[in-house]
């Protein structure tokens, strides 16, 4: 009888001791796992008394508990899925793991905890046998009194066991459900508890160390809370040889510029709940940049040690611009940090005993964690801005992008426009109007950009072709519905005509692709197609006057010549000269905001920015301020206010068509048309004003700026003025009884 109990204690039935899960099987029953103990004891058995029946009822309990504790335990750590690699291809590898479903990291580790428990029960059990054996003592007493501690942990343990077999759960969603029990009053149940979280812990620590050392994402049964992006479209269905062609194709650059933006995610179903998603962020962040930094692009390796010198060079034109006083002796360290690699061995050795520590902690304690994963992160950016900033020169493509995408280089664009104008006279061709003009571009460049800017070659001149058919005749403006795919957020209802499309595209390498994305970019050319209208616009208005002017002269010559008393370019001026105060009043409109776009926008924006760079050493705060300027610059610009920026569309529309109709205006006498469309530019100009000095945005981030732009058109309060004349004559006045 005593042995027969000891047995059951370990898991073994036997003829005193039942199991009904065991008599199911035997009679072909299907038997689920149970919520309570099917250990009975054999209910023939009539020399037990009731008390001791009820008491041997309660021990063997533990031995149910035992054997299913095991039973997961030896489950949960079958290691059979593990093969002899030396002759199996990875790919086929990567395949028979995927093939294992209920594979585990994390459940094996928490089996090597309840292995660890089942042993110091086998352990008391054992000792129990033999003071049993060694002296005459109650049994049943003993037996209770060695095994009462075990009557506090294994209920508990087996329903944590219940439950991860029952809902299936795996990675970070085991050690919520852990950490949760660990909260509560019974000290041996929360330290056996611990000791399973610790256990699962190391799992997470080991894949911490080889995605933030490394940047190896050691994940085979996708338990980690950082997972790939592309994992859920790989068709593993694929033959091997497909799978190594399409490798094959994909270079190292395209690889590393996907992984960055878009490779990894975090999975929130397995980020534990005592993990915040600042710190899973932090740990993504790390991990690309490990990544980024342990891969350079081979193009880069290669240019590196050509090109250090002019990298050098152009560091310290950063730097003075940046007004910023280096010592020579921060020079020479710079230029001997060149010889090492983008990550040296230091630094992840010091990141590497940073997780060691965690790792060889008793107890997951959440500020340590923090602290530890907030220190690799800056680490990490730290490397990563030496990178893009130093190494890659940040802030001369900042400035290439300043010259040509906002304009910087006026000269450049003045004598494109110039050298285009009379190609612009008529719609683009279909086929060749890109073609058509390279050449004033490259003629605009050979006249003002020198050989000493190396950023120009990157800039390329497109022109999108539309689709759609453009009026011949250069007083009409084209109407289009314009899709840049992407390359520009337009408005469907804006009304523009076929060059408004012209685009500029910067060709970035690596690793400035990870700063300058292509969302950054259309950004950039968002702004530009804005600006190249209104530079246009504003060129258009100047060139009508000084053609005018010119006929002026030439008629004026022709009279003295010919001695008649009243010339047709007198009877001409006098029929036109109110529309000379049009002109001058879109001139007026268009040179201010101009100005405001240039000086109080951009300019001080700029200056704010090159603030930030000098400011910082952070990777990711330098996105987030590049960010903000870009914002700034589109907020400031209006190209977020619909309203706005639909006015301003129609204002330059209606400028260019006024333009036209000037320089026409010999061969179309009747002046109706002009008419319209200053009384079209009245009305927009004001409704322009009016909204501009709406209390909406006065209170936004655009208000000290704005300010000024509308000081300088209303000095002399017309605009005010023109706009309450324009309200009183839609709302007049009742008349005054006499």
């Amino acid at each position: 009888m005593l042995h027969e109990l000891l047995l059951a204690l370990l898991g073994f039935t036997g003829d005193l001791i039942l199991d009904d899960r065991e008599q199911s099987k035997t009679l072909g029953l299907d038997s689920p796992l149970s919520d309570e103990s099917t250990f009975k004891l054999a209910p023939d058995i009539s020399f037990i008394q009731p008390s001791e029946r009820d008491l041997i009822e309660r021990l063997i309990k533990l031995g149910f508990y035992y054997r299913e504790l095991d039973r997961f335990a030896n489950k949960s750590r079958n290691l059979s899925w593990i093969r002899s690699v030396t002759n199996v291809h990875p790919l086929e590898r990567a395949d028979e793991l995927s093939k294992e479903k209920k594979a585990s990291v994390y459940r094996r580790a928490i089996a090597n905890g309840i292995v660890e428990i089942l042993s110091v029960y086998r352990s008391a059990v054992l000792h129990i046998e033999q003071k049993l054996l060694a002296e005459t003592i109650p049994i049943l007493a003993t037996v209770t009194q060695g095994l009462n501690k075990f009557f506090v942990l294994f209920p508990p343990l087996y329903e944590v066991v219940l439950e991860i077999e029952r809902d299936d759960i795996r990675g970070g969603q085991l050690l919520n459900v852990l950490n949760k029990r660990c909260h509560c009053g019974v000290p041996e149940l929360r330290a056996c508890l611990q000791r399973l979280l610790w256990h699962g812990h190391q799992v997470m620590y080991n894949q911490l160390a080889a995605w933030m050392v490394y940047g190896i994402l050691q994940d085979p049964h996708e338990e980690f809370f950082i997972k790939r992006q592309e994992d859920g479209e790989l068709d593993h269905r694929s033959s091997q040889d497909e799978i190594s062609e399409k490798l094959a194709r994909t270079s190292v650059h395209e690889t590393s510029l996907t992984d960055w933006h878009s490779g990894f995610h975090i999975s929130l179903d397995m980020l534990p709940d005592h993990i915040p998603m600042r710190l899973g962020e932090s740990v993504l962040f790390a991990g690309k940049a490990i990544r980024v930094l342990r891969n350079p692009s081979p193009a880069f390796q290669f240019q590196k040690d050509k090109s250090f010198q002019q990298t050098m060079r152009g560091s310290q034109r950063i730097r003075g611009f940046m007004h910023s006083d280096f010592s020579e002796k921060e020079t020479e360290s710079d230029a001997d940090v060149t010889g090492e690699e983008l990550l040296p061995q230091s630094e992840a050795d010091k990141i590497e005993a940073m997780l060691k520590d965690l790792k060889e902690s008793s107890e997951f304690h959440k500020r340590s964690f923090e602290c530890t994963v907030d220190s690799v992160r800056a680490i990490a950016a730290s490397h990563l801005w030496q990178l893009v900033v130093v190494r890659a020169d940040l802030n001369g493509h900042l400035k290439a992008l300043k010259d040509y995408f906002l304009l910087e280089k006026g000269d450049f664009f003045q004598c494109f426009l110039e050298e285009s104008r009379q190609l612009m006279c008529f719609p683009p061709r279909q086929s060749t109007g890109e073609a058509d003009l390279m050449v004033p571009f490259q003629l605009a460049a050979t006249k003002t950009i020198g050989e000493e800017d190396k950023y120009f070659s990157r800039v390329s001149l497109r022109l999108p072709s539309f689709g759609v058919t453009v009026r011949s005749s250069q007083a009409d403006l084209a109407r289009s519905k314009v899709s840049l795919t992407g390359k520009a957020n337009l408005t469907s209802d804006t009304s523009v005509d076929g060059w408004d499309a012209i685009a500029l595209e910067y060709s970035v390498d690596w690793p400035m692709q990870l700063f300058f994305t292509q969302e950054v970019l259309s950004k950039y050319l968002k702004v530009f197609q804005y600006l190249i209208r209104l530079k246009r616009t504003q060129m258009e208005l100047e060139k009508s006057w000084a053609s005018v002017m010119h006929q002026d002269h030439m008629d004026f010559a022709q009279h003295r010549k010919d001695g008649s008393k009243e010339s047709i370019s007198q009877q001409r001026r006098q029929g036109i000269r109110p529309m000379w105060r049009v002109r001058e009043h879109m001139a007026f409109l268009i040179r201010n905001l101009q100005f405001y776009i240039q000086v109080d926008v951009i300019e001080s924006q700029w200056k704010v920015l090159q603030t930030h760079i000098h400011d910082s050493q952070d990777f990711t705060e330098l996105v987030g301020f590049h960010q903000e300027y870009l914002s700034a610059l589109i907020s400031q610009s209006f190209l977020d206010i619909g309203a706005v920026s639909r006015i301003l569309d129609s204002i330059m529309k209606l400028c260019l068509q006024f333009c036209w109709n000037i320089e026409n205006h010999e061969s179309n006498p009747n002046t109706s048309e002009l008419e319209n469309i200053s009384e079209e530019f009245n009305q927009k100009s004001n409704s322009l004003y009016t909204i501009l000095r709406s209390s909406k945005l006065a209170g936004s981030q655009r208000a000290p700026f704005l300010r000024r732009f509308l000081l300088r058109l209303n000095f002399n309060s017309f605009y005010e003025a023109t706009t309450r004349g324009l309200l009183n004559v839609v709302r007049q006045r009742p008349a005054l009884p006499l």
